[in-house]
């Protein structure tokens, strides 16, 4: 290859501007480079391959004979630098290039099927449906020219079975799977024995019939699955670089089969086949994880069939093999710890906890890999579902009470923790210096490249997929290396946390399937551990019933049922938290800080009491504040202006909101805080109505440290990350907030309803209006639990500002719960409705 790219530099040479041949020569030696670049993986043969397609296309203007083909090049060597660097504006680019080649390729064009690639690859990096189905589209194009006889009309059939088979595994249209089988039937038969492809069709059918299996139940398409692939590994002996998925796959189905049926034979053979397929899968083969976890399964299933004690032993010295991975680690690697989870708890295997541990340093280095987009949210939604809070259970049931606190930490808000990593920590290490860039760069730019290798692992990756994981892990390692980089990417210690305690107790309430419990964590001493007796559905049920009950807010009578809910919320879980904090010397009058998880985060847990004359409440004994973690908090206290003697303040109003209800109190509200602050901050600035847009909000955002927002809040318990505050034009997603860029924020107070209620399925990522506002930066935010009513709201807000002011006439944000405490103590005089007393909750320091 060498030798072919030196000839074609050199015809290039002979070939000077002006040459009628100058554009072939170009074509030539960018082709040869691109080669050499598939081959070797050097990047600078790549970059120069495209820099002399652009310059061999600018020779080819429309209406030259070979533009196309020009086109179709640069698309080509294009897609290839985006699998290498993940820089999307090469993909967008190289689709583009795809679609102009192929307007200029009609349907009677030879070459026009070269031109159908690409949407996929954005399908598998971005999960757009319409490239998908766009890309299936094409495919279809392309198959009809390649008609019966075609050379090529195998690989056009196998193509489209495997996109229609990607948009049933994504939308579970069954016509989809059908028509992919019947495809991948007609490529088998174009590719009898003796093919060189034959072995990977007989692969793609069989698992095509096993996913119709498992979505129908026909026994004989489990059946043919199988048998396809007995003859697919026979096509595959001993050396075949395929050989080991060969094995496994077989074995599942096989696996599979037993299930069904119970034929022990089927089970012990597939035993021996997982046995063959992890010794060809040694330590540091990107896919030995998942043959241990296949083993062990099997292991266990026959344990469970014949109590042979061996067999459960094997089963956990497989599944311990997987705490030695010290590599950056996929999702497989994650699947195979939770399943190693399941089976110690299952069993109660002494093993449990050091797989919980695993599984949550799969899950840091998984998410670390992730860029901070809001579109892999779902991905490290699905990944972390009770794994923090069942490994807190499991901690405390081990008697490791600080181990609890770090696991919960780390398994919780894990997309606010990737953002901070990719704002916060990614951002110091670029600013620290010169060699710190670099590695900034270089460790986005690997973490892409492992991801996508991931994503598309197949067993002719695994060269590739070990030698980047080789290069992230040394990048990791040098930033370790450089002062005050020394936890990159780790997890922090309790040390560390603990100091999120310094002005008083941080209460983590957990819910797991396992138990329910308090932890009190001290600044000064080891955590104190109370066991709540309560069940998780029980916490469930009552949060559901909780939730309902405030739908119907300001609509009758519910003051009734609300006092059951926290009457019991105090009796059962608030009040034995409380002694213990007397008993560790928390004197009344001091504030406290609540970290639920699950279910707790939808239950006002500032609000319980018993609500009985002489009886006391939590707000008569402490001031209540939340936190979603820890670290969050320590950030926070961590965050102090570099210019405290400036106070700039931004109200913002939105009365009469696009296609909203209009709010009358807006005006008055915004008025009262102008009255309150105008003369005591270094700036005020006020944004009502017409003049509040979206774009006139992030920009005055990106200039104040303080803010109060008064309008409508919006939402969306589907997609978190669409919740919204209502602007004039439009809303406010919580996606702008992530993006501004505000310097050195303060203080929030969000006069809007529902400001803390987030996603459903994923209550302990907390992606609502309120965290959105706290891990961008804000270390004190004031939000609401559920509907306001305006003219509260706006007594609320003069009562609070006057408390916010320090002795010396400057804001405070730390002065903030103390603040809002006496402002609802005003309520609790003016007889205010008690659900209205309690809606405002205070975050941060």
């Amino acid at each position: 290859m060498a030798d072919v790219v030196e000839e074609c530099r050199a015809a290039l040479k002979r070939c000077p501007p002006g040459h009628s041949d100058r554009s072939s020569s170009l074509n030539n030696l960018a082709v040869s480079l691109g080669f050499r670049f598939r081959q070797r993986g050097v990047s600078s043969d790549l970059d120069e391959s495209i820099e002399l397609h652009r310059a061999a296309l600018l020779l080819r203007p429309p209406g030259h004979s070979e533009r196309s083909s020009s086109l179709n090049n640069l698309a080509v060597v294009l897609g290839d630098r985006f699998w290498q660097r993940g820089v999307s504006s090469d993909l967008d680019e190289s689709i583009e290039l795809h679609r102009a080649a192929l307007l200029l390729r009609p349907p009677s064009h030879s070459d026009r099927s070269e031109s159908l690639g690409s949407l996929r690859d954005r399908f598998m990096q971005r999960g757009d449906p319409s490239d998908l189905d766009e890309s299936i589209e094409l495919l279809r194009a392309a198959l009809l020219l390649r008609p019966p006889g075609h050379s090529h009309r195998s690989s056009s059939l196998n193509n489209l079975a495997v996109s229609l088979r990607d948009r049933f595994m994504q939308r579970g249209d069954p016509s989809d799977l059908d028509e992919s089988i019947e495809l991948l039937r007609a490529a088998l038969l174009l590719r009898p024995p003796g093919h060189s492809d034959r072995s990977s069709s007989l692969n793609n059918l069989a698992g095509s019939l096993g996913d119709r299996f498992m979505q129908r139940g026909d026994p004989s398409d489990l059946d043919e699955s199988i048998e396809l692939l007995r003859a697919a590994l026979l096509l595959r002996p001993p050396g075949h670089s395929h050989r080991s998925s060969s094995l496994n796959s077989l074995a599942i189905s096989l696996g599979g089969r037993f299930m069904q049926r119970g034929v022990p034979s089927d089970l012990d053979e597939s035993i021996e086949l997982l046995l063959a397929a992890l010794l060809l899968r040694p330590p540091g083969h990107s896919h030995r994880s998942e043959s241990l976890n296949n083993l062990a399964g099997c292991l266990r299933d026959r344990f469970t069939q014949r109590g042979v004690p061996s067999d459960l032993d094997e089963t956990f010295s497989l599944f311990i093999q997987l705490s030695q991975i010290s590599h950056a680690v996929s999702r497989t690697d994650l699947a195979a710890a939770k399943s190693w989870i399941t089976s110690a708890e299952e069993t109660n295997h002494g093993s449990a906890l050091v797989a919980y541990q695993t599984a949550l340093k799969f899950l840091d280095q998984h998410v670390a890999l992730l860029s901070s987009s809001s579109r892999h949210f779902d991905a490290v939604s699905m990944a972390t579902a009770s794994l923090a809070v069942d490994a807190f259970s499991c901690s405390i049931r081990n008697g490791a009470l600080a181990t609890a606190v770090e696991l919960v930490e780390q398994g919780r808000a894990v997309f606010w923790t990737q953002l901070a990593r990719f704002r916060t920590t990614l951002d110091e290490l670029s600013a620290a210096h010169h060699t710190g860039a670099a590695l900034a760069e270089e460790f986005k730019q690997l973490s892409f490249r492992l991801r996508n290798a991931f994503d598309q692992s197949t067993e002719d990756q695994f060269p590739q997929i070990r030698q980047v994981t080789m290069e992230w892990d040394d990048v990791v390692s040098r930033i370790r290396m450089l002062p005050g980089f020394s936890r990159f990417l780790l997890p922090p210690l309790f040390f560390d946390l603990r100091t999120a305690a310094e002005e008083g107790p941080v209460i983590i309430v957990n819910a797991s399937q396992y138990s329910c419990d308090a932890l009190i964590v001290l600044s000064d001493r080891d955590p104190v551990h109370v066991l709540i007796d309560i069940t998780q559905t029980e916490v469930s049920d009552l949060s559901t019933e909780f939730q309902s009950l405030s739908k119907e807010f300001g609509s009758y009578d519910t003051q009734h049922k609300l006092v059951g809910i926290l009457r019991k919320l105090w009796h059962v879980i608030v009040d034995p938290i409380v002694q213990a904090l007397g008993a560790s010397n928390v004197h009344p009058g001091s504030r406290i800080w609540w970290c639920p998880t699950a279910e707790f985060t939808l239950l006002p847990l500032h609000a319980a009491g018993a609500y009985e004359k002489k009886r006391d409440s939590l707000a008569h004994i402490y001031i209540s504040s939340y936190t979603p973690t820890l670290a969050t908090l320590v950030r926070a206290r961590q965050q102090v202006s570099r210019d405290a003697s400036l106070q700039y303040f931004v109200a913002i109003g939105q009365g009469n909101p696009d296609g909203g209800k209009s709010l009358q109190c807006v005006a008055p509200e915004l008025a009262v805080v102008a009255q309150r602050l105008a003369p005591i901050v270094s700036s005020f600035t006020s944004l009502e109505d017409g003049d509040a847009t979206v774009k006139a909000a992030v920009d005055v955002l990106n200039h104040n440290q303080w803010l109060h927002l008064a309008c409508h809040g919006m939402p969306n318990r589907k997609q978190p990350f669409e919740s919204s505050f209502a602007m004039r034009d439009g809303p406010l997603m919580i996606k702008d907030i992530i993006r501004s860029d505000w310097q050195n924020p303060e203080f929030a107070f969000l006069s809007a309803c529902h400001t803390t209620v987030g996603d459903e399925r994923s209550l302990d990522e907390s992606i609502h209006l309120t965290a959105a506002m706290q891990f961008s930066g804000f270390r004190s935010v004031i939000g609401s639990m559920w509907s306001v009513d305006d003219e509260v709201a706006q007594e609320v807000v003069s009562a609070f500002y006057g408390n916010l002011v320090d002795g010396s006439g400057r804001l405070d944000c730390t002065r903030a719960a103390m603040a809002l405490h006496k402002a609802v103590k005003k309520l609790r005089r003016d007889d205010v409705p008690l659900e209205q007393q309690i809606v405002f909750v205070h975050i941060g320091v």
